[in-house]
């Protein structure tokens, strides 16, 4: 029996069919994509970065306004104490909730008043390690340390030096030099990290930078922060400006270009009638580069949950260098999964130039070479070497725990049990050991972000809070089950 559409129907079979064919050819509607399995490999064209606007016109005029100074000098001239030893007390690894905790090899206090600070919160590390293969930087070998400034509005009310954002600002540390008369002091100094521009007058000036910075990265001459929405800013270690020449605050200087430079004054910052301020830091460092994610950014810069697809959060970085002709910044993502959010975020690896120390481009991109959707969330920092990776996690102010993953069967895996770490684990740097005749000691280093407070929220019995930079031997860290 033949069968026939109704009068109505085969007047308008003609568009029905076609109405038909259409939709049949449209996807399927989904929910919003997602990793089907922790350490799975994830897109790596997400990770891919594009340069950013040419700043070498406003370096150059500053350089010419400004007199630079070198990373051996700022050294020398650490205004501030670093205590280590017996005489650096604080002590975020207390006993851990499980037992487990790794005390550090080596352990730096920062001075008291960086300690105890409400303003600056420690966040990214990296060393000399990463920026030469002979660990040395002349003859030192310094760590350096970024701090975002929390700009407290509370604060604000009742220390009005507090009131301005005054962006990030860096520390240079030399962890193996004793200061005369003191085993147990290391110094350091801070950098105001700026961005630079041209004012309404057509003057070249400066402005703080509004990032968490959460990562950094030094490669010869030039030091990678990221910039968590939108890939990262680079700066130069030759354009570190020096607006108190003359070691006199009480008097301005006479810059270069015949104008003058102001480092009292806490509210200012940049070119302002003539003056050149700084927020009172006698530094400064202009960026002179940056790297944008090609990709459409999806995540929120007001949400800790990530999602699956598009361009990943910049929240940590560091330099693989166990591939001495192939050396890759590491790249990953922190990502707070729940119930209906299940991303744990993503890592990354982008190839660096040798020659010159800026990433490697084809035709214009910085391709990466591998990614993967991490085994678990919570990721605060990450370094990779000999194929092992090396996770920091930390949740408020519980104990953290340092993870190990190897890519086994095309994904990332968990390597050996958690081991518990300091409270607030934040960025990593590893100190490589080639640059030592037949080869050094190698170590994961790492900093801390909560400071200590007679009024703690600690929640792990005989685990305390406390600011410190830290190490593990690595071969104790890989001794590990």
């Amino acid at each position: 029996m033949t069968l026939s559409c109704p009068p109505t129907l085969s007047r308008h079979a003609g568009w029905v069919a076609a109405l038909a064919a259409a939709v049949l050819a449209l996807p399927l509607l989904a929910a919003p994509a997602r990793a089907a399995t922790p350490g799975d490999p994830a897109t790596a064209s997400a990770f891919d970065l594009k340069s950013g606007p040419d700043l070498s016109g406003p370096v150059a005029d500053l350089k010419a306004a400004l007199p630079t100074q070198g990373v051996q000098d700022l050294l020398d001239q650490g205004n501030r104490i670093a205590k280590t030893g017996a005489s650096c007390t604080a002590d975020p690894f207390g006993t851990g909730d499980d037992g487990g905790v790794l005390p550090p090899a080596r352990k730096l206090c920062w001075d008291g008043g960086d300690s105890d600070t409400e303003e600056w919160i420690p966040q990214g590390l990296t060393g000399v390690s990463d920026a030469q293969v002979d660990e040395l930087w002349g003859s030192r070998k310094p760590l350096v340390a970024s701090w975002y400034d929390k700009a407290n509005t509370q604060l604000c009310s009742t220390d009005p030096d507090t009131c301005q954002d005054k962006g990030v600002r860096l520390s240079f540390l030399d962890p193996e030099t004793e200061v005369p008369g003191n085993a147990d002091g290391r110094r350091y100094r801070h950098v105001l990290l700026v961005e630079p521009y041209y004012n309404s007058y057509g003057n070249v000036s400066y402005r703080a930078i509004d990032i968490h910075a959460g990562g950094l990265a030094w490669y010869k001459y030039y030091l990678y922060v990221a910039d968590t929405m939108n890939g990262l800013r680079v700066f130069d270690m030759r354009s570190i400006l020096d607006l108190n020449h003359d070691q006199d605050a009480s008097v301005d200087d006479t810059t270069l270009d015949g104008l003058k430079s102001n480092v009292r004054d806490a509210s200012k910052t940049g070119r302002q009638s003539n003056v050149y301020y700084s927020h009172t830091y006698r530094y400064v460092m202009p960026q002179v580069a940056s790297y944008k994610f090609v990709a459409a950014q999806g995540n929120s810069s007001s949400a800790a949950t990530c999602v699956a697809t598009g361009a990943p959060k910049a929240s940590y970085i560091s330099v693989d260098r166990s591939n001495t002709a192939a050396p890759s910044l590491v790249m990953g993502e922190y990502c707070d999964s729940d119930d209906t959010h299940l991303e744990k975020g993503r890592v990354g690896a982008l190839p660096m130039d040798d020659a010159t120390g800026l990433l490697k481009a084809t035709s214009g991109v910085v391709r990466a070479t591998d990614a993967y959707y991490l085994p678990r969330d919570l990721t605060q920092g990450a370094a990779r070497y000999n194929g092992v990776y090396y996770f920091n996690r930390s949740w408020t102010d519980h104990s953290g725990s340092l993870r190990r993953a190897t890519v086994t069967g095309g994904r990332l895996v968990d390597y050996g049990a958690n081991i518990t770490n300091a409270v607030g684990p934040e960025d990593m740097y590893f100190e490589h050991g080639q640059g030592t005749p037949g080869g050094g000691t190698q170590y994961l280093w790492s900093l801390t972000e909560h400071r200590m407070d007679t009024t703690s929220t600690c929640t792990d019995a005989g685990s305390p809070c406390g600011r410190v930079i830290y190490a593990h031997r690595v071969e104790d860290i890989l001794a590990r089950p």
